[in-house]
C-alpha cells in the first residue's frame, strides 16, 4: 500500500459503505441487531400507518415468491377478526424478517422496512452512523480537486442517506453527488457499473470504485471501471492472489489525484 495514483481520466469516485467508509462492525453489531431487537415493537407502534402497510404488502409479496425455499415464513392476510389474529400476523412478519436476515437476504422488501426503522432510530438519536476518520477530510479534498463523489451500496438509498445525515461526523450528505443501491443492479454484475456510468453521464473508465469486496471489484473491472480494494479493520481477509492483483489502500488519504501538487 502507500500512495496510489488515481488515473488521469477519472472524474468520479464511487464508494461502497460497509468496510469502506464505515466499519463492518457498525453494520453487523449496531444496525442489524437494532432491527432484530426492535422489529416487533416498531410494527406494533406503526401498524395502522400507510407506510408500514406498504412495507407489509411488499414483505408478503416477497414471502409468496419465497414459498418454495427451505424455512420460508409465510405472512397471512388479515381478515379483521380481532386482536389475536393481528398478533399472529405481526409475529409472522417478525419471523419472516428474522429468517431473511439470518440468510443475509438483500430483498427490496426487507431493505425498505429496515430503512424505515433506521430512519426512526437515527432521528431519535438511538443510532449514529459511524464513519472512518479519514473519510470526510479526503472527500473534501477530492471535491476541491473537481471530483464527483457517489455512493453505491446494497443498503437502500434512504438508509445510505440516514447514515450520512446522522453520522458521528455530523450531517455530511452534502459531500455526495448521488446515491445508488441495488435497484440499479447487483454489485457483483458488471452491467450495474455501466448503468451507473450512464446515469452519471460519463464513461466507465472515468470512474474509480472503492470497495472491500473482490467480487464487486471484479465486476467493476469487467465494465472497464478503475478499482481499488480497501483494507480496513474487521474486513474479510484477501487471498495472496487478490493482494497481488488489486490496487490496495488502507485509508482514503492514500489516493493521489492527478491535480494534487
Amino acid at each position: 500500500m502507500g500512495v496510489l495514483p488515481v488515473p488521469a481520466e477519472v472524474r468520479a469516485i464511487l464508494l461502497d459503505i460497509e468496510g469502506t467508509t464505515t466499519p463492518i462492525a457498525f453494520v453487523q453489531e449496531t444496525l442489524f441487531p437494532y432491527i432484530k431487537d426492535h422489529v416487533k415493537e416498531y410494527l406494533c407502534a406503526h401498524w395502522e400507518e400507510e407506510e408500514c402497510q406498504r412495507d407489509i404488502r411488499l414483505l408478503r409479496k416477497q414471502a409468496q415468491e419465497d414459498s418454495s425455499l427451505d424455512g420460508a415464513v409465510p405472512i397471512p392476510l388479515e381478515s379483521g377478526s380481532g386482536e389475536e389474529e393481528l398478533e399472529q400476523v405481526i409475529q409472522a412478519v417478525v419471523d419472516n424478517v428474522h429468517w431473511q436476515m439470518s440468510l443475509d437476504r438483500k430483498t427490496t422488501a426487507l431493505k425498505q422496512l429496515q430503512g424505515h426503522m433506521w430512519r426512526a432510530a437515527y432521528a431519535t438519536g438511538h443510532v449514529k452512523g459511524e464513519i472512518f476518520e479519514d473519510v470526510v477530510p479526503a472527500i473534501r479534498k477530492w471535491r476541491e480537486a473537481g471530483m464527483k463523489v457517489y455512493i453505491y451500496s446494497s443498503g437502500s438509498i434512504e438508509a445510505q442517506k440516514l447514515l450520512f445525515r446522522y453520522s458521528t461526523e455530523g450531517d455530511i450528505l452534502e459531500l455526495f453527488d448521488g446515491h445508488f443501491d441495488t435497484k440499479i443492479g447487483p454489485k457483483v454484475e458488471s452491467e450495474s457499473y455501466r448503468r451507473i456510468a450512464a446515469s452519471i453521464g460519463c464513461a466507465t473508465n472515468n470512474i474509480l470504485f472503492l470497495t472491500d469486496v473482490p467480487r464487486e471489484a471484479n465486476a467493476a473491472e469487467e465494465a472497464d471501471t478503475h478499482v481499488a480494494v480497501v483494507i480496513r479493520p474487521g474486513n474479510a481477509g484477501l487471498t495472496d492472489d487478490e493482494k497481488s492483483y488489486y490496487s490496495l489502500i488502507s485509508s482514503f488519504t492514500e489516493l493521489f489525484l492527478p491535480s494534487s501538487t
